[in-house]
């Protein structure tokens, strides 16, 4: 691999209203997200990191290196996580795990929108999976679970980009209505992975 790409979203832009309006896509997605890209493109021209894949990038540099890749690949991981509002409550090994883990469902929603609604400042809150058990993390601005030997399965970015447009300061209210465009097939598919 040469250069790091954006990829595609996996939904058209609108997809996922009321939740994530079309202009917070365009702006996330468009400018953010493409913005992370470009910056670790020009990072790494001429240098070691040249040519190794996104995954390779986050677990050998440090810095602003480091930075932008974590946050090209946080983004991709926070994207293919979500579909368009609908199944709110999942069918399958993913959810017999959250409830063998957190005792209900509900009890899982409560520890996950607390930790994505205490961290301070801009970052991630996280369903992982760490020695064959389900945890909740944070992650403070860039930083991801990968780099601590952790298995992502799900995010919520709340960084303000991911929703001031659309919530203003309000974070409960945007941590509440992401819980509707969850993809649970995807989190579920990332939970059977060996």
């Amino acid at each position: 691999m040469a250069t790091i790409i954006l990829p595609a979203l996996p939904f058209l832009p609108d997809a996922l209203e009321p939740v994530i309006s079309q202009k917070t896509i365009e702006f996330h997605y468009g400018k953010h997200h493409q913005a992370y890209v470009n910056n670790l493109n020009n990072l790494i021209k001429d240098t070691a990191f040249f040519g190794l894949s996104l995954e390779q990038i986050i677990m050998r540099s440090e810095g602003s290196i480091f930075n932008n890749a974590a946050q090209v690949w946080n983004h991709t991981f926070y994207w293919d996580s979500l579909r368009a509002p609908g199944q709110q409550t999942p069918d399958n090994e993913v959810h017999k795990a959250i409830i063998s883990e957190f005792g209900s469902f509900e009890g899982f929603l409560e520890k996950f929108t607390a930790a994505s609604t205490t961290l301070f400042g801009a970052g991630w809150a996280w369903l992982i999976k760490k020695d064959n058990k389900l945890e909740i993390a944070q992650t403070g601005n860039a930083e991801t679970p990968m780099r601590k030997g952790q298995k992502a399965l799900l995010t919520i970015d709340v960084w303000e980009h991911a929703y001031y447009l659309d919530y203003q300061n309000r974070r409960p209210d945007y941590i509440k209505e992401f819980m509707k465009i969850i993809n649970w097939d995807v989190v579920n598919d990332r939970f059977l992975e060996v």
